[in-house]
């Protein structure tokens, strides 16, 4: 008998959100289908549905994050739900106590869903296991191994103005070898059945194991760029950096920055996207960043719909 996913309780319905991959195909398009319809309610006068009411979700944050919390935040208080934000950094583990120490106190308040974001790889997993039947958890941002909610944000954003992921070219820029979105977007992609999808970057910040995921590799910005349909660009994420591995930030974007000249290479029509925080003149320039082939804001917006998805289905669950 194959093992369970461990995401999903044995209906097949999503418990906890700790990764896209191995997430079946059908369920990431029931998540962006549900997220639909969460996108109208910022646009009524009381933005407020009752799914959570009644629940608790706790955001813990053991890395430092302003945009992710605060969407989670809202999507949270926009189910009705009750909010409580914990920076963890600073309070009981600073002080020595264990994860899953944390963890049983913060059930033992009645917790329905933990929010989790922690700079060890594996984290949202551990505490996933450790936690009752009744407890959910999403992961948002573990070391440099998951994102999951931002891959399913921009799977939305996609779908919204490009409708069908099977007739794609997704090109994927900058330090993926730092980042869990990039990881995310890549398991998101091809279970979606996006045919090509391509890493560019510098040879110091492409991890090995690429090409076995099914990516397509360019070290040339120019030549990876060549007809595409999406660009998503990716920060320098220095803070997780060993070491020296790019001379410059300003010769980093002389040769992968995203300018316009570079992206007059993609498809006329192709869309920017950027999962913040965007460091303008280092991997993206401000006539991109602001012009009218990018998408960034939008992102964003539906990333409040997309996780009020997330927690109202394994609420239900």
């Amino acid at each position: 008998m194959p093992e369970r996913h461990p995401q999903l309780n044995a209906h097949g319905e999503l418990r906890h959100l700790l990764t896209t991959e191995g997430l079946p195909r059908a369920l990431i398009h029931r998540i962006l289908d549900t997220a639909a319809g969460f996108v109208g309610v910022a646009d009524k006068d009381i933005k407020k549905v009752p799914l959570l009411r009644g629940k608790s979700v706790f955001n813990l944050f053991f890395e430092n994050s302003t945009r992710t919390r605060t969407t989670f935040e809202i999507a949270a208080k926009r189910l009705s739900a009750d909010v409580v934000n914990l920076n963890v950094n600073v309070s009981s583990t600073a002080k020595g106590e264990s994860l899953l120490d944390t963890i049983d106190n913060l059930a033992a308040m009645a917790a329905d869903i933990f929010v989790v974001r922690h700079a060890s790889s594996g984290a949202p997993f551990q505490i996933a296991q450790h936690v009752g039947p009744n407890l959910h958890v999403i992961n948002a941002g573990d070391g440099r191994h998951a994102h999951p909610t931002q891959a399913l944000l921009d799977m939305y954003t996609i779908r919204h103005f490009k409708k069908d992921f099977t007739q794609l070219r997704v090109a994927i820029v900058g330090d993926i070898l730092h980042s869990r979105v990039a990881r995310s977007n890549i398991h998101a992609l091809t279970t979606l059945g996006v045919p090509e999808v391509r890493a560019i970057g510098p040879l110091t910040l492409l991890p090995s194991g690429l090409r076995e995921m099914g990516v397509r590799v360019y070290t040339s910005l120019e030549e990876g760029l060549k007809d595409v349909d999406v660009v998503i660009t990716l920060r320098l994420q220095n803070e997780r950096m060993r070491g020296a591995l790019l001379p410059s930030a300003q010769e980093y974007y002389k040769y992968y920055g995203l300018s316009p000249e570079k992206l007059a290479l993609a498809k006329p029509d192709a869309i920017v996207m950027h999962p913040g925080p965007m460091n303008r003149g280092v991997e993206i320039d401000s006539a991109v960043a602001d012009g009218p082939q990018s998408v960034i804001l939008s992102q964003v917006t539906f990333g409040i719909a997309v996780r009020m998805a997330v927690m109202s289905m394994v609420a239900s669950s």
